[in-house]
């Protein structure tokens, strides 16, 4: 299990249950005690876990998402390939909005030579980086920080979108499952990354093979709802093949670009 994929489930279990024990997580999670220890030492650094002797508990206004500094260098090549791909699909002057989330930044970045682009985005790191790219108008949601992972939630920040339509959506996922569809950890981003679904003619999600054949706690949406899934071209051909058209594989070797999929979506 990756270290991300570990954390991930510890961090759900803290916030879920309010207390993990290291001997436990070790044994259920098939590690060493130590490498449980070193991955709450990470979480209390990020600041979203407290250690008491032999566990932890969640710090004050932790979340189940693991923040920014956990993720931004994870997977880097899969996700800049993602994020090329899904911007081959976007045509100058069109309008995007962008979920939170490190491979969605990557989206973002490599929208930077496009032009006369509208952006639409909950993610701070996303606006800031779009304010700096010349010729581009952003539009930021507004809504409540969820601090760590520099993610703007709540009613102002859905009120907000149902003014708009764009183009293309691009969300990020925290698992992927042929049944469960799109799911996520953190049930406040829910009606959020909804809305920004309903607001697109097109909603792909972003998503590195890792997330893939796992379920999470939320139902963000069933596959039908959306135009397609982006991902990198480690993710196992079994899996794949039960998406049918509903995967594009990123080249992380050469970054091809790929012809848009069919929309899935009613």
């Amino acid at each position: 299990m990756l270290a991300s994929t570990r954390r991930r489930e510890i961090m759900h279990r803290l916030v879920t249950d309010g207390y993990v024990e290291a001997k436990t997580l070790a044994d259920e999670l098939g590690v060493d005690t130590s490498t449980i220890r070193r991955d709450l030492d990470a979480l209390e650094r990020a600041g979203q876990a407290q250690r008491t002797h032999g566990g932890a508990r969640p710090a004050p206004g932790a979340t189940a998402k693991l923040p920014y500094t956990m993720k931004e260098g994870e997977r880097l090549d899969e996700k800049a390939a993602i994020g090329i791909a899904a911007a081959t699909r976007v045509r100058d002057g069109q309008t995007v909005i962008l979920d939170s989330g490190s491979t969605t930044y990557e989206v973002a970045r490599a929208l930077r030579h496009h032009t006369e682009l509208t952006v639409i985005t909950n993610d701070l790191r996303i606006a800031k980086y779009i304010a700096e790219t010349p010729g581009a108008r952003l539009l930021v949601t507004g809504g409540e920080l969820l601090g760590s992972v520099f993610t703007l939630v709540g009613e102002r920040a859905i009120a907000f979108l149902s003014d708009y339509t764009a183009d293309w959506a691009f969300l990020g996922a925290d698992a992927v499952h042929i049944e469960a569809g799109i799911t996520n950890m953190n049930t406040l981003e829910v009606p959020l990354k909804r809305a920004m679904i309903t607001a697109a003619a097109n909603a792909l999600v972003v998503a590195d093979s890792s997330k893939f054949d796992r379920r999470a706690l939320a139902k963000v949406a069933g596959l039908d709802e959306i135009s397609g899934i982006i991902t990198d071209s480690d993710l196992d051909p079994t899996i794949s093949r039960q998406f049918d058209d509903l995967i594009i594989h990123a080249e992380t070797a050469n970054h091809s670009p790929l012809p848009t999929p069919i929309s899935r979506r009613s």
